[in-house]
């Protein structure tokens, strides 16, 4: 059940403090409070509950609030919930109405506002916040190249272009450890033998437990994995040696039945182990060391091995990402656990951006992987400039070109800096979330809090910029006094 909050949004002036005093409204947590619609945003999110059944859940603010605050301080969600407690304005933040020095929800509800805020829900709210801010930059935007060229434009989609869109893909590597054949079958052997046991604790003493030699495969394992450097042919005797086993365990598990027994966890478990199998035997037979849908994880079956080809890491594991940045604010176009190429997603992207501004942009900034013909000819139908060299054999190509395009490479930095900023300052390097759709919801929440900080920095921009033309008029005037 979920309870709408009647009541108007609160006023930081009205947040009662026990010990005296009020919130300051310059700092960081109350700026924030008043950026982010609640009462807009709560319409979907209260769809997800019955209005009459079921216990009170937590708020809509409280649920974004509190990730919002896990991702921006980059803390677990133990660490979370203790700021929290200890913090009035990230009380505030969340919706309280006065300080409470308790616990405000257990840490691992966190979990279930993962799970609500669906990465659907978060692309509407990155829209909601930011699309105002987008439009407005470009209208401003349009207002002085019209006042710089002097002539009348008639605002029409199909009659101009406007802004600029940079296009980008990176990787989410997920919380993994670097997987091997060898280490992948020896992990499914030990959760085979777990399910062996928990099959035959039913049967104890009424039957013979089925041989899994777990010792002997264990000892067969780490003759091979402690090595510091193995031969081929040791490696492929020892994966042959492992899927023996794995094989072994399946047949007991088969003869043992009663797979209605097992929790859920354990059944997930054998389901996933059964296509591992399948795959690395498949591999092994046909001596090559790739295949469709590759699982790399047991836990995570969803996590694919995405080549990138870098001197850091040729192969990263994770959700590969497609972000575009439009007027320094950031828009997460895609997320696929699969190794797709991104350049067959430009013209979506572009097709969105119309959606967004009401026109085409007037130059797409990318890296060459997206410069195709299919691209080329659906820019240029569309009067788009795609950033980069032309296609075929290098030719005479005039100063001009050649300065538009390093132009263009440097512009292009800030995406590349944008993935660097949250690898490096949120959590978009290791994406801790063990399931597929909380991963997502981490990975939108990321974009979110980024483009929340651009909000907030440009509010004390427009701050710094008010007091230098008040000054400035200041003195113009007593100069012109003197």
């Amino acid at each position: 059940m979920y309870r709408r909050n009647d009541k108007e949004q609160l006023e930081f002036e009205n947040f009662h403090l026990p010990f005296g005093g009020h919130l300051k409204s310059d700092n960081r947590w109350v700026k924030l409070a008043k950026i982010i619609p609640w009462d807009e945003l709560e319409e979907k999110y209260a769809g997800l509950f019955s209005d009459r059944m079921g216990a009170p859940a937590k708020t809509f603010r409280m649920a974004l609030g509190a990730l919002i605050i896990k991702e921006r301080l980059n803390i677990t969600d133990e660490e979370t919930v203790e700021q929290i407690r200890e913090t009035p304005y990230l009380q505030y933040l969340i919706g309280f109405h006065e300080y409470q020095d308790k616990v405000p929800f257990n840490p691992s509800m966190m979990v279930h506002f993962r799970k609500r805020l669906s990465p659907e829900i978060m692309a509407r709210i990155n829209d909601v916040i930011i699309n105002g801010k987008l439009k407005k930059d470009d209208h401003d935007d349009f207002n002085d190249r019209n006042d710089t060229e002097d002539k009348e434009i008639s605002v029409n989609e199909e009659e101009f272009n406007s802004g600029i869109m940079m296009v980008d893909a990176s990787v989410a590597p997920s919380d993994i450890a670097y997987p091997t054949d060898l280490s992948l079958l020896n992990k499914s052997r030990e959760k085979l033998e777990e399910i062996i046991d928990a099959l035959y604790e039913p049967l104890k003493g009424t039957a013979q437990k089925p041989r899994t030699y777990r010792q002997k495969a264990r000892v067969a394992y780490l003759r091979v994995a402690k090595q510091r450097k193995s031969s081929q042919k040791a490696i492929g005797k020892a994966i042959k040696q492992q899927l023996q086993y794995v094989k072994r365990d399946l047949g007991h598990v088969v003869t043992l039945g009663n797979l209605e027994s097992l929790s859920s966890r354990l059944y997930k478990n054998l389901l996933v182990i059964q296509e591992i199998f399948r795959q690395q035997q498949e591999m092994y037979q046909k001596n090559i060391h790739s295949t469709s849908d590759r699982i790399v994880n047991i836990s995570q079956p969803h996590v694919r091995p995405i080549v990138r080809g870098k001197a850091s890491a040729a192969v990263e594991f994770g959700a590969k990402i497609m972000v575009s940045r439009i007027n320094g604010y950031h828009v997460l176009e895609d997320i696929s656990w699969d190794n797709v190429n991104e350049a067959t997603l430009l013209q979506k992207q572009i097709e969105r951006y119309r959606e967004r501004m009401g026109c085409y942009p007037e130059a797409v900034l990318a890296d060459k992987l997206y410069r195709n013909r299919d691209n080329i000819t659906f820019c240029k139908d569309r009067n788009i400039r795609l950033s980069g060299p032309k296609l075929g054999r290098p030719g005479k190509e005039r100063q001009a070109d050649k300065r538009q395009e390093r132009a263009d490479c440097a512009m292009r930095n800030a995406i590349e800096g944008s993935f660097g900023t949250g690898k490096r300052r949120y959590s978009l390097a290791r994406i801790m979330m063990k399931l597929r759709e909380t991963s997502e919801t981490s990975i939108s929440l990321i974009v979110l809090v980024m483009n929340l900080e651009k909000i907030l920095k440009d509010i004390i921009i427009n701050f710094f910029n008010r007091c230098f033309r008040i000054q400035k008029w200041y003195f113009l005037k007593k100069f012109r006094a003197a």
